[in-house]
């Protein structure tokens, strides 16, 4: 899943983070409750991890603000507020579960694949764009109908460039998206991976998919439905 974490503690919100990255998800992290309202409002997610004591905009307001601007995601609270009335109030206001820190880090995991499977009940869990399909449920990916086997590694960079499809996302959004690392102008990493993504998705084909933007970025083209 493409899931936004808002948490001020940074020692923790690294730590969950990398743990979701290896996971399998796509994790998108603030620090600051505005910020992460702002991101909330102007990307697609699956999922939202929240804390409640947040500087600025606390999580309640957070969640005021989503159903008011119509965003539904799900969201997941995480807090240290442990009394009975701050998980009543949460769950009220729209949250889908509570969570109390400390926590394990198993159960918080085993409670994410449940919004995940109920997620797949409601919804399609593929992205289709021209003649390629991502299965997110199976991890299954094929083009024209024939299957492509992908890494791990690949196919969460797939599915980072099928979210955004028609859009340029820079090397330094990559990196800190699919490998949570910080921009390092001296790795290739990106560009190698791109490459054998590349071959495999678009070897043979007369519609190249995925496109390189000079000086920006790269792009996944095609109508998506």
């Amino acid at each position: 899943m493409k899931i936004l974490l808002i948490e001020d503690e940074q020692n923790l919100a690294d730590f969950m983070a990398k743990g979701l990255l290896q996971a399998g998800h796509i994790v998108e992290v603030s620090h600051n409750g505005a910020k992460g309202l702002e991101i909330a409002g102007s990307d697609t997610f699956d999922l939202i991890l929240l804390d409640l004591m947040l500087p600025g905009t606390n999580g309640y307001d957070i969640l005021t603000n989503l159903r008011s601007f119509n965003i539904f995601t799900p969201v997941l609270i995480i807090s240290a507020l442990s009394d009975s009335s701050h998980v009543v109030k949460g769950l009220d206001m729209g949250a889908v579960d509570y969570i109390k820190k400390p926590f394990d880090w198993e159960e918080l995991l085993a409670r994410i694949r449940v919004i995940q499977k109920k997620l797949i009940n409601i919804q399609t869990p593929k992205i289709i764009i021209d003649d390629m399909t991502i299965d997110l449920g199976s991890r299954k990916v094929t083009r024209a109908e024939k299957e492509i086997r992908l890494t791990a590694k690949e196919f969460v960079l797939l599915e980072y460039l099928a979210r955004n499809a028609n859009r340029i996302v820079s090397k330094n959004q990559i990196m800190e998206n699919v490998w949570e690392m910080d921009f390092d102008p001296g790795s290739n990493i990106v560009e190698v991976h791109i490459h054998g993504l590349r071959k495999k998705i678009d070897k043979g084909s007369d519609n190249p998919l995925i496109e390189t933007v000079l000086g920006l970025g790269y792009s996944l083209k095609g109508e998506k439905s």
